[in-house]
């Protein structure tokens, strides 16, 4: 083994740091850069080159690991079979000159084999700790097959729920989205870049996509900058503070300047003003598709003009822009070449940082038992409950008794499907492992209820989505007009023989997501029609909505007696659903977003200005009220809570100071539950408007039935410190401020203070 090049190579780079790289700490800037020197010195050219280049593949052909045997290309995107891992691993280590290793790419979003509930389910946990446990285990397992590198966490504030990637955010705050950022990248990551059983961390995507006009993906983004600095970026921030290693370019134009070749965005405000100094990829072909924005004159010139503006790596499908046109460009002196050495350094470092010049192969013999760990379908089911929200309980109907309904019918096209089940962006599930709704209710109750089942309808997408051949779907036949009426019949008649009906809809797992944006937000199909006639019939009804936004759910608001928000509750989502429907745990999510009564109302969001006539806020529309259906932060429980003796520290303050908050909290019912007390902030006066409210402050919490808690906040600058159009610059006024503290964004408990100079 000595004798071989690759390896003496690889030991020559560990000894030029003086230490080795297999450590449980990680390892000084100052040995990393001399190990990074010392690579650099020897790299060609094109060699250099070829590290910026990252290929987007299902299969790697011939073609791709040519490239990689010629140190052609620095990283592999959507490989995920170890055998296949260490194949092309081995070409990079020992068959390329300088045995640079592969860095392996993929989107794990929500889960690797074992997939949680969506992004924006796990915000609505409130629960930061949560989110750290999931993408922990979606990195172990991830790590376990040989990728390094996770596109996630995605970090875009989504304020307009026709857009279909609002469900891999954490909504419309940017605060409830930054602690989220925050705990994404401490799970992928660990306490270093390196850690074991971790991965690198890519925050997406930077920045303002979440904004794109009438919500059609990929469209441009015309953001204020008092609402980018105060809301978009954000998150982003939060992720560089807690660490993140890289951040990948968003497709979309910023007010005209398309992303991936801002350069306001991807050098001054990344590096320059944040301090971040990790790599920068692009989206799937943005490079590229400088030239369809109407920016780049041709894939030369995007190429020049990406790296330019700060993109270190280019994600491409087949050859990237930056392959074939940096050899060139550096000739023409249009780029140099400390440019291209910059770039590389970032990914060196990344790939230093992660362990992969000292272990670039996967354990194959370890895989399985990592994949299947129970403890990880364990851990995802909790997930699913505690992500869950309740919007509707009329008369105690839920938790449902067991011994109450003999005869129970389950309906709707969502009930018994798998995918669905799962959501979006899951691939590498095994679909046998997933519980529906259905199976979950039959676990729950066993022989002592007779479950039966009814689709009810069909729902389709008029264009279907490109993720259709990435993730297998087979949509079964289109059923005849004919065949619609009489399954809508089916479940009507099924409805009023039984003595219960759960009923579940919502959108199917390709209905959210990238390219899964919509115009509207009604229930899809003949859903709505089979809620209706199933209400009719008589029975009590229970609707389980599964979706990864806000639907239109007015009627049911008034004639649906219990409504469960289960998202897309991922591996044992029908498990957790079963569980919660029949009380064995008490529901305790909240909204991370304004409910929209209609699509009319977007975009609507609770940190709006006061503006004119604010005691009418209510009534800017004459024909539907211009609030709500359910305010941010709001969710019910089985029990009930009070809030009380709200205390302020102080009630001066100079704007350099902070001041303790304390609130009580009793569990009034008599279940134990956990409530989420949320601290608003208002800043009456100053050198700009400001928002109503602004959450400043949030904890779950734990209350066993008459137990009472003094839950502590602080509010300090940070809080109080915002971006003032008025200036330009970031202020701290001296004003009085309003503090709430309650259960949601209405929240009534009330107090104040004033900042004075």
């Amino acid at each position: 083994m000595i004798g071989k090049p690759w390896l003496l190579s690889i030991l020559l780079l560990i000894a030029a740091t003086g230490r080795n790289f297999a450590q449980s700490a990680p390892r000084s800037d100052a040995e990393i850069q001399q190990a990074v020197d010392s690579l650099l010195q020897k790299m060609t050219t094109e060699e250099k080159i070829g590290q910026l280049s990252q290929l987007f593949v299902f299969d790697a052909g011939e073609t791709v690991e040519k490239s990689v045997a010629m140190g052609e290309v620095g990283s592999l995107l959507f490989i995920t079979d170890p055998a296949a891992i260490n194949r092309l691993q081995h070409l990079a280590v020992e068959k390329s000159r300088l045995h640079i290793p592969l860095i392996f790419g993929f989107d794990v979003i929500h889960g690797f084999r074992t997939i949680f509930p969506v992004p924006i389910a796990m915000a609505a946990s409130w629960d930061p700790s949560l989110e750290m446990q999931g993408q922990a285990t979606a990195a172990k397992e991830a790590h376990a097959v040989g990728i390094n590198w996770a596109f996630a966490p995605m970090l875009d504030i989504a304020r307009d729920p026709r857009w279909g990637r609002m469900v891999e955010g954490a909504g419309e705050d940017p605060y409830l989205g930054s602690a989220m950022a925050a705990a994404q990248v401490r799970g992928f990551q660990g306490e270093y870049i390196g850690a074991p059983d971790h991965v690198l961390a890519c925050m997406k995507h930077f920045a303002g996509y979440g904004a794109a006009e009438g919500g059609r993906d990929y469209d441009g983004s015309y953001i204020s900058d008092a609402q980018m600095e105060n809301v978009y970026l954000a998150p982003f921030h939060a992720a560089v503070k807690a660490g993140v290693g890289s951040a990948m370019s968003a497709y979309m134009d910023l007010n005209d300047v398309p992303a991936t070749g801002n350069r306001w965005l991807l050098t001054d405000v990344l590096r320059q003003q944040w301090g971040f100094n990790g790599l920068v990829v692009s989206d799937a072909d943005a490079v590229k598709s400088l030239v369809n924005h109407g920016y780049a004159r041709d894939l030369h010139d995007a190429a020049v003009r990406a790296l330019d503006a700060g993109v270190d790596m280019e994600m491409a499908q087949n050859a990237t822009a930056y392959g074939q046109s940096l050899a060139a460009a550096l000739k023409a002196g249009e780029i140099s070449l400390q440019q291209i050495e910059t770039a590389d350094r970032r990914i060196l470092t990344a790939k230093v940082r992660l362990g992969l010049f000292e272990h670039p192969y996967v354990d194959q013999a370890q895989v399985a038992s990592v994949l299947d760990a129970p403890e990880h379908r364990t851990q995802e089911r909790m997930a699913a409950e505690r992500s869950a929200i309740l919007l509707r309980n009329e008369n105690g109907l839920l938790p449902l008794k067991k011994e109450a309904y003999k005869k129970i019918a389950v309906v709707g096209p969502l009930a018994d499907s798998k995918l669905d089940t799962l959501g979006p962006w899951a691939f590498q599930q095994n679909l046998s492992e997933t519980v529906t709704v259905l199976e979950g209710l039959r676990s729950e109750l066993g022989a002592s209820a007779q479950i039966s089942f009814a689709p009810g309808v069909q729902i389709l997408r008029t264009f279907p989505s490109f993720f259709d051949k990435i993730d297998h779907t087979i949509h079964p036949p289109v059923w005849s007009a004919e065949q619609q009426d009489q399954e809508i019949q089916k479940a009507v008649d099924l409805a009023g023989s039984s003595d219960l009906t759960i009923l579940v809809l919502g959108e199917t797992h390709d209905m959210s997501g990238e390219a899964a944006s919509r115009q509207s937000l009604d229930l899809p199909g003949r859903e709505q029609e089979l809620m209706e006639k199933v209400v009719a019939a008589g029975k009590p009804v229970v609707l389980v909505l599964v979706n990864g936004r806000p639907l239109n759910i007015t009627w049911a608001s008034l004639h649906v007696p219990a409504i469960l928000e289960s998202w897309y509750p991922g591996t044992e989502g029908g498990n957790a659903v079963a569980r919660l429907l029949f009380g064995d745990v008490v529901p305790g999510g909240k909204l991370p977003f304004s409910w929209p009564r209609n699509v009319g109302q977007i975009p609507i969001n609770y940190a709006h200005n006061t503006t004119q006539a604010p005691e009418d806020q209510a009534k800017r529309y004459w024909d539907v009220e211009s609030t709500p259906l359910y305010p941010f932060g709001f969710g019910l429980s089985y029990s009930q809570f009070t809030f009380s003796d709200l205390r302020l520290g102080k009630t001066k303050i100079n704007p350099d100071e902070s001041l303790d908050v304390t609130v009580v909290v009793q569990n009034t019912g008599s279940r134990t539950a956990d409530e989420v007390a949320q601290l608003y902030l208002h800043q009456r006066y100053g050198s700009s408007s400001r928002p109503v409210r602004e959450l400043k402050g949030f904890e779950r919490t734990e209350l066993k039935p008459a137990e009472r808690k003094t839950l502590r906040f602080k509010i300090g600058k940070d809080e109080r410190t915002y971006w003032s159009a008025a200036s330009r610059s970031w202020v701290v006024d001296a004003s009085t401020f309003d503090v709430w503290v309650g259960p949601d964004s209405s929240a009534s408990l009330h107090a104040s203070f004033d900042v004075t100079q």
